[in-house]
């Protein structure tokens, strides 16, 4: 299962925000923004079973079952392997990570329960952890696909050697890691060179930097970075955020960008910077500006 990464779409709608760890929204409206979505192809939703303390995934779910044709227009990604301390889950004593082949097909089961559909289209495995077994987790994921249940599997936050080793096991079609002016890792520790290497897309969440570029008490870095995108919007008639959207997009691994608003307007407008192409020298002022110096 290589080089899968089209079959999502070009802006990924992030869904951590829809439910209690964010704007909360209802049933009603949650129905409505999916559609909303749908409407300007953003076909692609991004969920975590630990979103809201393990609550969105069924906040989504009851959305779907509300209006049951939604599900075959859109693909649903999901994650597992972090056990949070929570109510919801009274056994987890401490936040530890279990990446298991039984905790991963129980994790599954219950994703697909509350997400109301009878498959995932795409499981993450959310955190590596130092105590995964990567034979084991092959067995779980073959397991999962040969049942039907998980059409294809990825991993996030890994490191090139964690996904090697994983990928020996079981092919994986992406690594979603976090990408923004204020985190350039991903681009200098080989993350992305090796998508580029395995022909698979990555997955890029927080790419609008937690919201930091855009608040009103910025430091010097982050003051630095908002002077060059607002620069830039002015030439592009664009927003910073488009912007941003635009300087993500542009690295050849293909970078898919997951957009964590709630608001349909938002994801319009990210929608619409993929229009947008900065030149190479404009990407590197903000890199400068990112660094505080010039590129050696």
């Amino acid at each position: 299962m290589k080089a899968q990464g089209s079959i999502f779409s070009p802006i990924i709608a992030g869904c951590m925000n829809w439910g209690e760890w964010g704007v909360d929204l209802s049933v009603d409206q949650v129905c409505r923004l999916i559609e909303d979505c749908l409407d300007i192809g953003v076909s692609t939703f991004d969920h975590a079973d630990i979103y809201g303390h393990y609550t969105t995934e069924s906040l989504f779910g009851n959305a779907i079952q509300k209006k049951t044709s939604l599900r075959g227009k859109m693909k649903l990604i999901t994650k597992c392997g972090i056990k949070l301390v929570t109510p919801n889950r009274p056994s987890n004593k401490i936040i530890s990570y279990d990446t298991s082949k039984e905790y991963i097909i129980s994790s599954v089961e219950k994703s697909l329960q509350n997400l109301k559909t009878e498959y995932i289209d795409l499981l993450l495995i959310h955190r590596p952890s130092p105590l995964m077994n990567p034979q084991e987790i092959a067995e779980a994921f073959t397991e999962l696909k040969d049942s039907g249940k998980v059409l294809s599997f990825g991993v996030s936050n890994f490191t090139i050697t964690q996904f090697e080793v994983l990928n020996s096991f079981i092919d994986l079609i992406t690594n979603q890691v976090e990408v923004s002016p204020l985190c350039l890792n991903p681009f200098v520790d080989g993350v992305l060179g090796q998508c580029i290497l395995k022909k698979i897309k990555p997955m890029a969440y927080s790419v609008m930097a937690g919201g930091k570029l855009f608040s009103n008490d910025l430091d010097d870095r982050e003051v630095r970075v908002k002077k060059v995108l607002t620069g830039l919007s002015e030439k592009y008639k664009a927003r910073p955020d488009q912007i941003l959207i635009s300087w993500i997009i542009k690295h050849p691994s293909g970078i898919i960008p997951i957009v964590g608003s709630t608001k349909i307007d938002r994801i319009r407008l990210a929608v619409d910077a993929l229009k947008i192409t900065i030149t190479d020298e404009e990407w590197f002022m903000i890199w400068e500006a990112s660094e505080g110096k010039p590129v050696p």
